[in-house]
């Protein structure tokens, strides 16, 4: 089903107003922004003294040092910068689980849009790929304002369907995006998103998973009937014994999923459904300790 309208999602703005999302280390990026960069600038924030050099520029020079010692040193300091946010958003029909207005897809709009309204509110661009069988929307980074209702309505024009292939869009975020965070229930090309996860890690790229999971997927009801959403021919009953089966097995794979992520370099969480979403949003975008 496709998303709640735009203006559902205002609880969720209201409650992200204050937070922030700190780069987790300074960004290589060229506009000014406010995480730290990597490049030595004119900001007021010190950073450290180095040596003069043949070619620095004299107005560098920390005179009231030079008059304690003796030797010239000048003040570094980093300038800031932007970073530019994408989110790469899974509708295949996996996340129309359960049906109804509170399955994973739904989960993963509010996910997206309270992630894109905290980044926008640090100053970055933001921009979504929302992929499903019916095709893919890419929305690329933007300052504007105005930026998180367009990504709410591209989500909300898009209903699960189908098989994607979650790694060809982490590809095309990654073009245009240096944090990216994939949220999906994980059903699909895990293991091609793990591949290209891990190259855009190697160019030290800010990489988030967030795992969608169906309050009813972790312990559902004895004797139902269940059905593999995206194959129909493939159902199964839960009996007693079939059901102490899923439920371990099912441990097991999130938490094989888990810790695939993180060796992966990838800053790895779970969201289920029905559970406080603010208290996923504000783990996602803490700092690590």
């Amino acid at each position: 089903m496709p998303a709640a309208e735009v203006f559902s999602y205002g609880e969720v703005l209201d409650q992200v107003r204050s937070l922030r999302w700190p780069a987790r280390t300074p960004v290589s990026a060229v506009l000014p922004g406010r995480h730290l960069s990597h490049r030595h600038g004119t900001s007021a924030e010190f950073t450290e003294y180095r040596p003069y050099r043949q070619g620095d520029p004299p107005q560098k020079i920390d005179w009231k040092v030079f008059a304690r010692t003796d030797r010239a040193y000048i003040r570094l300091s980093n300038d800031h910068a932007v970073l530019p946010t994408a989110f790469v958003v899974d509708a295949s029909a996996s996340m129309a689980f359960p049906a109804g207005s509170n399955d994973k897809y739904a989960r993963a709009c509010r996910l997206a849009v309270g992630l894109a309204s905290i980044a926008h509110n640090s100053g970055d661009p933001v921009g979504v790929v929302v992929t499903s069988g019916a095709g893919t929307s890419t929305f690329p980074p933007r300052s504007r304002s105005g930026v998180v209702r367009e990504i709410a309505r591209t989500l909300g024009t898009t209903a699960p369907a189908g098989t994607v292939s979650i790694s060809d869009a982490l590809v095309t975020a990654a073009r245009f995006a240096q944090r990216v965070i994939v949220i999906s229930d994980m059903l699909g090309d895990l293991e091609a998103t793990l591949t290209v996860a891990r190259a855009q890690r190697a160019r030290a790229s800010e990489l988030y998973a967030v795992h969608v999971v169906g309050a009813g997927e972790l312990d559902p009801p004895r004797l139902a009937l269940v059905e593999d959403p995206e194959d129909a021919a493939v159902r199964r009953t839960l009996s007693d014994a079939s059901h102490a089966e899923y439920l371990r097995e099912f441990a097991a794979w999130r938490e094989a999923v888990a810790s695939s992520w993180r060796a992966a370099g990838v800053a790895y969480h779970e969201s289920v459904t029905g559970r406080p979403l603010l208290t996923d949003l504000r783990r996602v975008v803490a700092r690590p300790r």
